[in-house]
């Protein structure tokens, strides 16, 4: 019979994946973390082959001073940066907020970007979460440099995004132009997010390419309301859609007025006892 490690010092953490977004998540009851060590620990924590690895952390702490949320996240890219918002994210902490008795199963999560109202599926692992309302729409761009001449379309969804249309997305250099945009003078200071769609006969299939993780990743759910909302807008589809991910993940948006509602599985990958040592926390 084999004996369990026990590291000193360690905090719980649970990791999770939502549409292929993976995240380290903390309850700051456990670490009473001061927010100036947050952005170090992000790094430590989320680095590849060296922590855990994960596309961000979130830290869930209590919030009695505010009667509109039932509590507040601290979410972190995995360079450190601090995000105002993340829809998949979001969809995970909802879930394990209520699984661990934090909060029950229709919330109020508190976020940079506003509060946010989620709905815990007890009898699946799905989440659906209404996201701020989109806000700095902005259609047809031209941008025409550095080799690129391109349409661009942008919309604050939480986060900023910029969005493309393309008929083979999969062709498309997201590697190249995805720092190209992120970094333009046009989305300064703050950059964006660059989300590469293709309408398809199932609704809308989605690259992105996103800040903060400075890569692709698997999904981005502010991307996919972003990608569905410009899409509305341009008459690709209707209020409803399913969007595939890069990942082969299915995310569905529905877009009621000016309302943006994401719902996908999220989904317990561990939960663990974090050496911090290991990671010179």
């Amino acid at each position: 019979m084999h004996q369990r490690l026990h590291f000193t010092p360690s905090v719980y953490c649970v990791k999770m994946q939502g549409s292929g977004n993976d995240f380290v998540l903390l309850f700051d009851e456990d670490v009473n973390l001061p927010r100036s060590a947050m952005s170090e620990w992000a790094r430590a924590i989320c680095k590849r082959a060296f922590g855990v690895g994960a596309d961000g952390l979130i830290i869930l702490e209590s919030a009695p001073d505010d009667p509109q949320v039932d509590y507040r996240w601290h979410f972190f890219n995995a360079d450190g940066s601090r995000a105002e918002m993340c829809g998949n994210g979001s969809r995970c902490a909802a879930r394990l907020a209520f699984e661990s008795g934090f909060a029950p199963a229709s919330h109020v999560l508190g976020t940079d970007a506003g509060p946010v109202r989620a709905e815990v599926q007890a009898d699946s692992a799905e989440v659906a979460v209404q996201l701020t309302r989109p806000h700095e729409l902005e259609l047809n761009i031209r941008l025409q440099d550095s080799g690129w001449d391109r349409d661009v379309h942008s919309v604050n969804t939480g986060v900023p995004h910029a969005v493309l249309f393309s008929d083979e997305a999969d062709h498309e250099d997201l590697g190249q132009m995805g720092p190209w945009l992120r970094y333009h003078l046009r989305f300064a200071p703050q950059g964006c997010n660059v989300n590469m769609v293709q309408p398809t006969e199932e609704g809308l299939y989605l690259r992105t390419y996103e800040r903060g993780v400075e890569d692709e990743t698997y999904a981005c759910g502010t991307g996919a309301v972003a990608a569905a909302y410009i899409a509305r807008e341009l008459g690709y589809i209707g209020d409803n859609v399913d969007i595939i991910t890069s990942g082969g993940e299915r995310l569905s948006v529905s877009l009621r007025g000016e309302d943006a509602f994401l719902q996908a599985a999220a989904t317990f990958v561990y939960q663990a006892e974090l050496n911090c040592s290991a990671l010179g926390l």
